[in-house]
């Protein structure tokens, strides 16, 4: 994370770990299977108690890059922000992540 923080490009190897480790984290944090978090092309869990989604596309969906992810896994930006730059694709109404980040 620190390579990102620092506007370098961080080793593929790490990065994937630290996606793979915090999608973990917030799957733990937030246990449920309402809302599916993708980070592509390293991981996705399903989180939030709700009803469950059992087939087919969710229908509450999050996605984004990993950079997005992690900055903000680690709060180094909000989930507003992050939204209203385009950075974070959510639908559906269980999609909002707000009140569980930063992990």
């Amino acid at each position: 994370m620190d390579a990102l923080a620092n506007g370098r490009t961080p080793d593929r190897a790490a990065l994937r770990d630290a996606v793979r480790t915090s999608l973990s984290m917030l799957a733990a944090k937030v246990p449920g299977r309402s809302v599916e978090v993708r980070v592509p092309p390293y991981g996705a869990v399903q989180c939030v108690s709700g009803p469950r989604h059992t087939r087919g596309t969710p229908p509450n969906v999050v996605e984004m890059d990993p950079a997005t992810w992690l900055e903000l896994a680690t709060g180094r930006t909000s989930w507003a922000e992050a939204v209203a730059a385009g950075r974070v694709r959510a639908s559906g109404v269980r999609a909002d992540l707000s009140a569980f980040l930063p992990l």
